[in-house]
């Protein structure tokens, strides 16, 4: 006779299981963004900003293309979004020491206090989510996370992935 529990179990394959975790992701980016669109919105900005600004001090000295590169957009859209961001004193861009061509980005105070605003709600849902789940459930949803994002690249490396591994 054959033990059932000996064999992975696959149920969370199917249809409605899929199906609601299309639903979860969608329901959890709702509720990740609700508060930062609120405090964007007051600025006149929108997630655009929200992800230069976050990526821009996350990583200081990002050149336009690196962060082009990340947030896979349009160099159109970058200009756009970043030519407000700079003119309303959030992001300053100064040239590369080798390359004066190229553009280095930062934050300046007034910036920096606005990603810390804006990330010190996401992190608090994002904390209290992993306390309440646990360090084993964290950890399948970083491997589910990132299987997402490897099959939405062509490479199959998370954005940013590639740079995180030159620094170690």
């Amino acid at each position: 006779m054959t033990d059932i529990n000996s064999g992975v179990n696959l149920l969370f394959l199917r249809e409605e299981e899929l199906r609601q975790g299309i639903e979860l992701l969608y329901f959890a980016y709702r509720g990740f963004t609700e508060e930062p669109d609120a405090i964007l919105a007051q600025y006149g900005f929108g997630r655009a900003h929200h992800r230069v600004i976050y990526f821009v001090g996350r990583r200081p000295g990002i050149t336009v293309s690196d962060l082009l590169s990340t947030l896979r957009i349009t160099k159109q859209s970058l200009s756009r979004v970043l030519s407000q961001l700079v003119s309303d004193g959030f992001i300053v861009q100064r040239p590369g020491p080798r390359d004066r061509r190229q553009r280095l980005l930062e934050l300046t105070a007034k910036g920096v206090e606005l990603e810390r605003l804006l990330t010190e709600k996401q992190r608090a849902r994002i904390a209290n989510a992993y306390r309440a789940a646990g360090p084993e459930a964290v950890q399948g949803f970083r491997k589910v996370m990132e299987g997402l994002i490897s099959l939405s690249t062509p490479d199959g490396v998370p954005p940013g992935k590639s740079q995180e591994r030159k620094k170690d």
